[in-house]
């Protein structure tokens, strides 16, 4: 009896259905915002259909469950912007024109050659190192528009609204863009990002790096991972929005398979308060931006 083929024709109304952002609403005492964009596990049936392999090939794009890891930093009354929709669909740590040619139907000449596009990691992932090519199709330009509209756009602009709105009542904001990273040999535990300087002030690196390493982590400032789209389309040190990327050793909060919580997770997540603690202080602590001269 011949299997039968799941059907692939997904009109960009599918793509629709993609969960969109969600915000947990802060009471803007500190001057701070939690990003979460890489934990998204609401996987749409018509996205697995289009994969080669299934729902399981998909997940190790995610950064598990960091959207839990956060809890305590929120319970400091930290506002904080979560994608629900997978990094599979789409990758809001991304740039709206990382496109790949391989994944999605472009026009000829239309594509980016940057290195995260060529490792197959751009808006749309297209494969993994260790599991190869994830799509059995490559998308149209109606499906990119669709997910773009949905899930990437939203999440922007909730993260541009919740910072405009914590700048109103405060001098100077820090986005704090949460990530996790798979152990590799010899890699710091905690890797802060803030695109070598350009996208905060070098005293909040300083606070992080010496917060998590009086709590016994081992930290890298800038390497391997120097930040994404988010902190570097978000962050504008000289008018007092700082962003800066964390990537967290998974090992440093999930259990040995890498998919539940471990022992070691309310550690985990009391660094992320404390980060956030010590760097709200910093700010309010700070005198006030000086104005330009008229």
């Amino acid at each position: 009896m011949r299997r039968s083929e799941p059907d692939l024709n997904l009109s960009h109304a599918s793509a629709a259905s993609l969960a969109p952002p969600r915000l947990v609403p802060g009471t803007g005492r500190l001057p701070l915002l939690l990003s979460v964009p890489h934990a998204g596990r609401a996987y749409p049936d018509w996205l697995v259909r289009l994969s080669r392999r299934g729902h399981d090939s998909l997940r190790p794009l995610e950064d598990p469950l960091v959207d839990r890891l956060v809890w305590r930093a929120q319970a400091l009354g930290l506002a904080c912007v979560i994608a629900d929709a997978p990094r599979a669909a789409i990758d809001c740590n991304r740039a709206e024109d990382e496109l790949d040619p391989a994944v999605i139907s472009l026009p000829p000449g239309i594509g980016h050659d940057g290195w995260r596009v060529r490792a197959g990691l751009g808006l749309i992932p297209g494969r993994l190192a260790a599991g190869g090519e994830l799509w059995r199709r490559r998308i149209g330009p109606a499906e990119l528009e669709a997910r773009l509209e949905t899930a990437w756009r939203p999440y922007h602009r909730l993260l541009s609204e919740q910072l405009v709105l914590l700048h109103r009542s405060h001098a100077e904001v820090l986005l704090l863009d949460c990530h996790s990273m798979p152990w590799r040999a010899g890699q710091a535990e905690l890797v802060i990002g803030d695109r070598h300087g350009t996208t905060a002030a070098p005293f909040l690196t300083d606070i992080i790096r010496s917060t998590a390493q009086a709590e016994g982590y081992r930290v890298a400032c800038n390497d391997p991972y120097a930040g994404g789209h988010i902190v570097a389309s978000h962050g504008a040190p000289a008018q007092g929005i700082h962003a800066i990327q964390l990537e967290l050793d998974r090992r440093c909060y999930l259990d040995s398979a890498g998919k539940s919580l471990g022992r070691d997770f309310d550690r985990a997540a009391r660094l992320l308060q404390l980060i956030a603690e010590a760097a709200g202080k910093a700010l309010l602590d700070r005198r006030p931006l000086p104005l330009a001269a008229e």
